[in-house]
């Protein structure tokens, strides 16, 4: 490969792509796996991707398949970290692939740069998401004395390359949960933006997570609409 290209996509902003329509859990890891490895080869810039998915449950590297109580839809084990969680329509799945050998080499500062990102977001909606020291993802405190989450974070790194990302509950279905101890955790729920009274649509959602994403990470090339094959 052309040297100066190689020094081309290493400077590039990563491209943030909407993939239009529910898009099957597999075809979305194997699209991540060889960005990943183009993005590590200096084959291809860095990439935002934000999708949804059919319901389905997930289980990650620490999964307790206890935790797994009704399989209401089906299940794939995945490579990222974390343990069982939900994807499905009315959640928006953000898979981020960055090169943190050109960024920060830090997969700590980066899971907290997710969370950043993401408590900015929700601001613009006149929501407070926490950070937990004990629990990943980002916390709503409800007026009852109840912490919910409201969003969920899972990474991978391989060859310094991250994939995998987080997951916004805007207006799912929040009685699939019930089939899986969300994230381990128990004795605290799961909410959503529509829970919380907030009615916004997707494209609204996209917007704020961009403008957050922008103050967290730096610019991004925006790519509308995208296929899966991007």
């Amino acid at each position: 490969m052309d040297h100066s290209l190689q020094r081309g996509l290493a400077h590039t902003v990563p491209r943030w792509a909407v993939r239009a329509g529910l898009l099957a859990y597999p075809e979305a890891v194997a699209f991540m796996e060889e960005r990943a490895n183009a993005i590590a080869a200096a084959r291809a810039p860095e990439m935002v991707w934000l999708v949804e998915h059919p319901p389905i449950y997930t289980a990650g590297t620490s999964a307790d398949w206890a935790d797994l109580i009704e399989t209401r839809f089906p299940v794939y084990k995945t490579g990222r970290g974390g343990q069982f969680t939900y994807h499905g329509p009315g959640q928006r799945v953000v898979y981020v692939m960055l090169d943190l050998k050109r960024r920060t080499p830090d997969v700590r500062a980066f899971v907290r740069d997710l969370e950043e990102w993401l408590i900015r977001a929700l601001a613009q909606f006149d929501v407070q998401g926490e950070r937990r020291p004990d629990r990943v993802g980002i916390w709503i405190s409800r007026d009852n004395g109840r912490e919910d989450k409201i969003a969920a974070i899972g990474v991978r790194v391989r060859h310094w390359v991250t994939f995998h990302g987080v997951a916004l509950n805007v207006t799912p279905d929040l009685s699939h949960f019930s089939g899986i101890v969300p994230c381990g955790v128990r004795g605290h729920g799961v909410t959503s933006l529509a829970d919380l009274g907030i009615e916004v649509s997707m494209a609204e959602v996209d917007a704020a997570l961009k403008s957050s994403f922008e103050e967290v990470f730096g610019p991004v090339h925006t790519l509308e609409n995208t296929p899966a094959n991007t």
